[in-house]
């Protein structure tokens, strides 16, 4: 039993760093594994290359132990200032009129740097990453409309800290674009700078109209941090003409209290919030993956179900024979459902392709009892047809021709639907899921454009109307 206050502080501070530790490396393990069972054909990864090299830089992220930090704001705000100030060295490019960050920049700075330079004791166990990466990003008044919301909550998806700074009240673009990235789930400081162009009563009067006022929904006043990052100082200097004038030359950047706030986050929870990100941005990235995986092979199984479309097609539109046309139009969908069992990696004998084929029968109900009747008559009469062509001295034949495309239209739509069914019922793993096969087949049934399937048959057929 510990009955020591500060033995207890310090034994839930060493559980709270073993816990952030193991989140840290389970983090690690799970980026590996999503990477290494990336079940993707060359097709489908040539779509996922974005994601799949955003999955690799995560996980080396995390293996390099780097805290990312992303930077906000208009143009004008002093974003690279701010960022050399707290760096210690011009490392970004700073400009005043137009804006100098065009483009994503960004600069790892070591995290024992500041553990100097705030005493921090290096055998007490933190949860300090071994460095910060700095990123600078364009001023979003830069980049138009929508885009200018989806590129900040891109970034802002990826970080693990973000710095939104403005200089003076906020304006409603930049409260609508913390809004934005506020959704990101990040922690966020809004840094007030170039404070040292206000005198004092101004100064604390736009920071609480910030404060009680701006922002009040959106982050905490701890969350608010006054700087200047590029300070002038005023001198008093004499002219060649002997009257006196005013130069101004750099002061000291004033951003301590910003940096021991960044050093806090990082203490108290820079590993777990490292591993939290890395595992948001997996979970968002493996969805993006299934679903572009799933949006592939859904393409390559409609290429399947069309070339038996069109093997049917042909194939009732040419035979005369009834029987034939039926025991034909029977294995063609059988075929068709083991091809598409083959695709989908699900093992499907003769016996069970036939046995989902009554299954989509029964629920495809009249559809299917009137589809064979219509079938069936029109084979008759096509059959008919066919046997007087001698007689008819080839006059039967352009009658045969319109009843032979008619019949081959009805069987593609059939054998389409039938192969909508079943690829519903194999990508959901060999399954009707939740609902009945019945209710399952509505729900594609009303989908489905018949007289456009009748239109790519005849167009596929060389047949014009």
């Amino acid at each position: 039993m510990i009955e020591d206050p500060e033995n207890l502080a310090d034994a839930i501070a060493n559980f709270n760093t073993i816990q952030s530790e193991r989140n840290y490396q389970q983090a690690q393990a799970t980026l590996r594994r999503i990477l290494d069972n990336l079940d993707l054909s060359q097709r489908e990864r040539s779509g996922l290359e974005a994601e799949i090299t955003e999955l690799r830089d995560m996980l080396a992220k995390l293996d390099r132990s780097v805290f990312q930090v992303a930077v906000f704001g208009l143009v004008g705000r002093g974003k690279s200032s701010l960022l050399n100030a707290l760096i210690g060295q011009e490392v970004f490019e700073a400009g005043v009129l137009h804006g100098v960050t065009t483009e994503r920049q960004q600069v790892v700075w070591e995290v024992d740097n500041w553990q100097d330079e705030f005493d921090l004791d290096k055998d007490t166990p933190v949860a300090l990453q071994e460095a910060i990466e700095f990123i600078d990003t364009p001023g979003i008044d830069e980049i138009e409309g929508a885009e200018r919301h989806i590129r900040a909550y891109e970034i802002a998806c990826q970080v693990d800290l973000i710095l939104f700074i403005i200089a003076g009240d906020i304006s409603e673009l930049e409260l609508q674009t913390l809004s934005q990235l506020r959704k990101a789930g990040k922690p966020i400081l809004l840094v007030f700078n170039k404070v040292d162009r206000y005198p004092d009563a101004d100064r604390l009067a736009i920071y609480a109209k910030i404060r009680d006022e701006r922002v009040k929904e959106i982050l905490s006043p701890d969350e608010i941090i006054m700087v200047a990052a590029a300070p002038m100082t005023m001198h008093a200097a004499a002219r060649a003409d002997g009257s006196m004038g005013i130069s101004y030359h750099p002061g000291t950047p004033q951003v301590a209290a910003l940096k021991w706030r960044i050093v806090e986050i990082l203490q108290r929870e820079g590993k777990s919030l490292a591993a939290l990100n890395a595992m948001l941005a997996a979970d968002r990235i493996q969805k993006q993956t299934i679903d572009r995986k799933m949006d592939s092979r859904d393409e390559a199984a409609n290429d399947i179900i069309w070339q038996f479309v069109m093997a049917k097609a042909i194939a009732i539109a040419i035979n005369p024979i009834t029987a034939a046309d039926v025991i034909g139009g029977a294995a063609i969908d059988v075929a068709m459902i083991i091809r598409l069992s083959q695709f989908y990696r699900i093992p499907m004998t003769r016996s069970g392709a036939l046995g989902i084929l009554q299954s989509i029968a029964i629920g495809m109900g009249g559809l299917t009892v009137s589809g064979l009747v219509a079938n069936l008559g029109l084979s008759g009469i096509k059959g008919l047809l066919a046997i007087l062509a001698p007689a008819t001295g080839g006059v039967s034949i352009a009658p045969y021709t319109a009843v032979a495309l008619t019949q081959a239209s009805i069987a593609g739509v059939s054998i389409y639907t039938i192969g909508q069914i079943t690829k519903t019922y194999l990508a959901n793993g060999a399954s009707w899921g939740e609902d009945s096969p019945k209710s399952v087949i509505a729900q594609i049934l009303v989908t489905i454009d018949k007289h456009s399937i009748v239109d790519r048959i005849k167009q596929e057929l060389g047949v014009r109307d």
